[in-house]
This record gives structure tokens, sequence and C-alpha cells, in this order.
């Protein structure tokens, strides 16, 4: 696929970073020659120096024959601006624009083919926010994330000594699970390098464990298996930047925010703004402003400036002094696998947490889930298997029967996406619907048509090989 990618940002370099290595065409268009020359370095990819919302610009990057634009340049103006001329001038089949105004993002009409042709809209600080607010949900999670609309959760946690799983094979799982409840270790992480989680595999002590279950089957079963860590209830947050700002929103009903902020005119438009949380006017790494607002009485701290010495100074002040659990957004890749373990208890990377929704819509072989694991040196799709047993080289086939590429891990299908299935009661009279069956996948597990699979790769090279066995053969319609 022939793709331009406008701005070398951080989601603009992670998204060519993951698409480059899939056998598609990269043009690369930003202002800043030194950061394209470097980046031109080190991926095998073209580039052009510009204003990438000019038809001259798009012109010498080849427009004319891209398959898609996407659009992640810091300015959502020149970002539809380049999405418009890319339909209305050029012809681009798939437009995508990364945008943070909620004017647009809010406006369907806005984004419609007669006004700035966008087909997918990106927000990256709300994918953000949203991934923070999981993992506040579970605080012993070092990531959380989901699939098939929200049927399936996934939780990455460390094993601990004393587990009750610690110690053991992971085919004894099932019997320390309650009964009618079912899970899977869908990959296990022992410091930097992947063990493929067989069922005489053996947990230690301090591995990453992948752990996906049913949604509302995770809490019990996490409960089960690892020592559960206090709910949240204090929460400050360290910058009041877009995403700042969209945490202490969302959160401040639910959990007594604090939030601090340098600016002086930003801090006093967040006091208007919010009406729970309390603004604090300071800088996040002044020791005496955190000590009188009680630091340590907090549950969690969020570093969520955008500069990463900041979040990291401010993050390790806010665990010196007393706080139990420390969040930073961190956007070098050196900085985030540095301190992350130490005083920073997670860290995490911007780009990569975006870039999944992009990946998922880029990619063939209808593709609908993409997430980043291990700061993107791994992966976690979700696939919808079509076909049939003459046309799929995986429908209609048992797990063990499939010739999977080692690191691959089959964890669980949804099936029947469209059936209600009740899920529990909040009390007598009302029920709990999530829609789809979770089959939890074993050797024996037969994939269906148009079931939901949930893949792990413990490589991003995999990815590509995982895609090409689920592609259907000539004679499906």
């Amino acid at each position: 696929m022939n793709i331009l990618i406008l701005g070398a940002g951080q989601v603009g370099a992670s998204l060519a970073e993951a698409l480059v290595s899939e056998e598609n065409d990269i043009t690369l268009i930003d202002q800043d020659g030194a950061r394209l020359a470097s980046l031109q370095n080190r991926l095998d990819l073209r580039t052009v120096t510009g204003n990438a919302a000019t038809p001259s610009v798009l012109r010498a990057a080849g427009v004319e024959h891209a398959d898609m634009l996407i659009a992640v340049t810091q300015s959502d103006q020149a970002n539809l601006v380049a999405c418009k001329l890319a339909h209305h001038r050029f012809n681009v089949p798939t437009r995508i624009a990364r945008l943070r105004s909620r004017d647009f993002l809010e406006d369907a009409d806005l984004l419609s083919k007669e006004n700035f042709a966008v087909d997918y809209a990106l927000c990256p600080e709300q994918v953000i926010t949203d991934y923070i607010r999981r993992l506040i949900e579970f605080p012993e999670a070092l990531q959380v994330l989901s699939f098939a609309d929200d049927r399936v959760s996934l939780v990455a946690v460390r094993a601990y000594e004393g587990g009750l799983l610690v110690g053991k094979q992971i085919k004894q799982m099932r019997e320390l699970l309650p009964p009618g409840m079912d899970a899977r270790i869908a990959a296990i992480f022992r410091g930097n390098q992947p063990v493929i989680p067989e069922g005489d595999t053996v947990v230690e002590a301090g591995d990453e464990v992948f752990l996906l279950a049913a949604a509302e089957h995770i809490r019990p079963v996490l409960r089960q298996l690892r020592r559960m860590t206090a709910p949240v209830r204090r929460i400050m947050i360290a910058g009041g930047g877009n995403i700042g700002a969209r945490l202490a929103k969302s959160l401040e009903k639910r959990y007594e925010i604090k939030i601090v902020e340098g600016r002086e005119a930003r801090a006093e438009q967040l006091a208007a703004e919010l009406k729970d949380a309390l603004v604090l006017h300071g800088a996040a790494t002044d020791e005496e402003l955190l000590e009188q607002e009680n630091i340590a009485e907090m549950d969690l701290f969020l570093a969520v400036t955008n500069d990463d010495e900041d979040n990291i100074m401010a993050g390790s002040l806010a665990k010196r002094l007393g706080c139990e659990r420390v969040v930073a957004l961190i956007n070098r890749r050196a900085y985030a696998e540095m301190i992350e373990g130490g005083p920073i208890d997670i860290g995490i990377s911007p780009a990569q947490v975006s870039i999944g929704s992009l990946l998922a819509y880029v990619r063939k072989g209808d593709v609908a889930e993409v997430h980043s694991l291990r700061r993107g040196a791994a992966e976690a799709l979700e696939i919808i298997a079509h076909g049939d047993a003459t046309t799929s080289k995986v429908v209609g086939r048992r797990i063990d029967e499939i010739d999977w590429p080692r690191g691959v891990t089959v964890a669980a299908m949804v099936r029947m996406m469209d059936k209600p299935v009740v899920v529990g009661h909040t009390d007598e009279w009302t029920a709990i619907t999530r829609y789809g069956e979770v089959v939890i996948a074993h050797h024996d597990t037969v994939i269906e048509p148009d079931d939901h699979v949930i893949v792990f790769c413990t490589a991003k090279k995999l990815v590509r090989k995982v895609e090409k066995l689920f592609q259907v053969g000539f004679h499906f319609l």
C-alpha cells in the first residue's frame, strides 16, 4: 500500500515505523528537515520537507498515487485541509486525520465527504485518557486492554512471590478459578524475553503475565490469582494540558482529584471548568507544594505534562514523598525502559497507545483491533475469521491443527457478536447484557466463520504472518 503520513512527531514517527515493516511504501512529510533525515537513516521510507497542507508539497510527495493519507500533524486545521485536498483535488481513496478539537470530533457533518472528507478521526488525547482510566480501575495492573467492543478484557500483572499461580504450571490455573469461569494466560515476559505460554510452563515471581478473560470475569479471576491492591480514591494529576484536563473532567465525580498546573492563566481556566477537582497553581516538582497537599496520602500520582523530564522528576519526587503508585507519560522509548519499575511504576508511551486504532484501520484482513504491548515490542490483534474450511487456513480447524508461527498465541474468540448474553444482574429485575459468546481458546477449540479471534504476537514481525493466515482463498465471496 502507498501511504502518505503527514507529521513526523511521536505519533507519525511511531506509525511510520510500524507500517514500514509491513511491506508498505511510506512517504513522510514534515517541516523539520533534520527530524526527517534522522528517521530516513533509521527506516526504509521516503521523506519530503514542507507544509503538508499545500498542494505543491503533496504533489512532490506523490499524492496522486497514494492509497491512503494519514494527517497527524500538531495542527487540526492543517490535517483537515490536507484531507480535503486529498479528496477533492487528488482523489486519494482513504483519508485519516488526527484531531484535538471537540468542535470537529463531535460534528460528523463537518467530516463528511462534502466538507473536510475525513474517513476516520483520531483523538490521541482521548485514547490516552481512556487508557489511564482503565489503569485506575485495575490499580494492580501494568496494562489494561479490551477487545470485541469491550466483551473481553486483557490485564497485564506482575507475578509476585507467594501468589497462587507462582511456581505452578499454567495448566493448573483452571483448578484455581471459581466454577463456571475460564481464563487464558496469553503471553509471559520474563525480563525482556518472551516465554511461550504452554500447559507445562511454570510461572515465576517477577514475570509479566498477560491474562485474558471475559470482561465480567476478569476481576474475580484476578482476585483468585494475585493479591489485589486497594481501590484508588485520591489522585493527584501533574499537568493541566489537554490530557490532564480530560482526565480531571472524566474522574472528578468518582474520585478526589487535585491537579497541579504551572501556568497561571491555564490554572484559572481549569478552576472555572472543573466542578469538583481542586486546581493548584505551581510546579509538580516543588517538594514543599507536594508535602503541603499531602502527597503521601494520595493513592495515585499521574504525571501527564508535555515534558518527559518533568514527568520523571515529578513522579520520582512523589514516590519518594510516600505516594503509593506513580504513572508517567514518557515519549522517549529509552526513558520509559530505563525508569519503569523504579520510582515510576508505569511509564506510558502516548504514541504507542494512540496508534493501535490507526493500525487496525490501515491493515488488511479484517483486523478489528490492535494493541501494542510492552511499548510496541509485541502486539495483540483482534481478527475476524472469514471463509470456510475450503477457502481459509484457520476456519473449521482446531487451534492445534493450524501452523501458527512460533511466538503466536491464540487466546480467545468472541462468537455471534450480535447475540445478547446476560452476564449478571444489578438487581432482581435488571439484567446486565453484553453481546457475543466468549470462548477461551484451548488446543481443541475450533475457529468458526465470523469469530473475532484474539491473537498475541510476541514480536511485531509476526503480525504480517498472522494476517496472511487469515486471508481467504480466491473462491471465497
